[in-house]
């Protein structure tokens, strides 16, 4: 049997892939999701305008430059994830052990499946031509025997195939490839390896631990340097209960504001508590992370006496965590380029046992009486918000952002449980 039995299934250019299944008069031609020429931020590009340097990210006028025909879609946010559910489903069929890692990619172990369904290879062509069949949409697959080397070779199956790396052969497969496609290797540290002469995977590999270290820090340096050599003990984890629940937000390169923390962590923590309330869920440790100017990230948590699912709370704790974050910096007014807020030691929470007025009231135990009624007025919100939408209430500055470039509807569909 191959050793190649853990499969990254990928989704092609989900969002743009969605909107030509749904109108076939944008099949074959170069679409963007959100923007317009005018302005905004493309979310999701099809391939066929990828083929002119369009990409999600990217402000509309700039796209519209690349490529003169290109077709500009609102989106229909609705249709993703029914979708999206869909293929999972499909995956589901022949592995119980799918880790979804995103609305549109997951990890499978196939190595129980492989009597039923033949090899590896075998099952990821049978996945592809039902997803194909069935849903109408492009899926790229790539099997391995680790979780990094699956992604990359689906990375590279792109777009619509399907890519196959047994263990014999992986040194060779890596050793041309760019280092950009390894999972964790963004623009920044992509372009720090590139100043020392390091710009392939086989490269790195051959890069002593110690001075990969010193280029991109001593945790991530150690572990790009492990994956260069495809050594990667995580297994597929399956189907169960989240673990976590988090959001984050980009936000360029700003100085670190009162107003500025306020407003983010505000609108973070809205969607990480409404989402736990959406499932009847609550967590006890709260955790944020600030990212600084060179990719230099610090993370902070608390756990409180009791599972809290309120937005006020949750506000809260992330500001005392993100403050305490900013001025252990040696400088005074550093500026910060993510903020991102997660909770942990999720129990369930479909109602509030009250607690006897015996201690101080304290908002951060969700039974004292302020603690009841963030938690009554938040559901509250949330029934308004079922009827008339996310924007019909919200707290302050929830409620009145700055203009937002990017529709919280695809925020949500781009957050998954962890």
């Amino acid at each position: 049997m191959s050793g190649a039995t853990i499969l990254h299934a990928d989704l092609d250019a989900f969002y743009a892939s969605v909107e030509q299944l749904l109108d076939p008069r944008l099949r074959g031609r170069p679409i963007a999701v959100g923007g317009s020429a005018r302005g905004g931020v493309v979310l999701a590009a099809s391939y066929e305008a990828k083929a002119y340097g369009v990409a999600g990210g990217m402000p509309g006028w700039r796209a519209a430059r690349l490529c003169p025909s290109l077709l500009f879609v609102p989106g229909r946010f609705r249709e993703y994830q029914p979708l999206a559910d869909r293929v999972m489903d499909v995956l589901g069929d022949v592995t119980p052990a799918v880790e979804r890692i995103s609305i549109d990619e997951a990890f499978l172990d196939v190595a129980g499946s492989t009597h039923l369904f033949g090899t590896p290879a075998q099952i990821a062509t049978l996945l592809r031509r039902r997803v194909r069949d069935e849903i109408g949409l492009p899926i790229s697959v790539g099997a391995a025997r680790t979780k990094h080397l699956a992604k990359i070779a689906s990375q590279v199956a792109k777009p619509d195939g399907l890519v196959v790396v047994e263990p014999e052969a992986e040194r060779a497969f890596l050793e041309p490839l760019p280092v950009g496609l390894m999972w964790g290797v963004g623009p920044v540290a992509r372009a720090r390896l590139a100043e020392r002469g390091i710009t392939t995977i086989g490269e790195l590999a051959r890069t002593p631990s110690s001075a990969v270290e010193q280029i991109l820090g001593q945790a991530v340096g150690a572990r790009m340097s492990a994956l260069s050599h495809n050594e990667d003990p995580r297994q597929v984890a399956g189907a169960g209960r989240a673990r976590s629940l988090g959001a984050q937000s980009a936000l360029g390169r700003q100085r670190a504001t009162r107003e500025l923390v306020r407003e983010v962590l505000s609108h973070l923590a809205d969607r990480v508590a409404g989402r736990l309330r959406a499932k009847d869920r609550a967590g006890r440790t709260v955790t944020v992370r600030v990212r600084f100017p060179g990719m230099r990230s610090v993370t902070r948590s608390l756990t409180l006496p009791g599972p809290v699912a309120t937005t006020l709370t949750l506000t809260e704790v992330a500001e005392q965590l993100v403050w305490q974050a900013i001025r252990e910096q040696p400088h005074p007014e550093p500026e910060i380029t993510l903020l991102a807020v997660s909770v942990t030691g999720l129990v369930a929470q479909s109602s509030l046992q009250l607690e006897l007025p015996l201690l101080t009231d304290d908002p951060r135990r969700p039974g004292s009486s302020p603690g009841a009624a963030r938690w009554a007025v938040d559901r509250s919100v949330d029934a308004v918000r079922a009827r008339f939408g996310s924007g019909a209430v919200g707290y302050l500055p929830t409620a009145m952002p700055r203009v937002r470039t990017v529709p919280d509807e695809f925020r949500e569909l781009a957050e998954h449980d962890l």
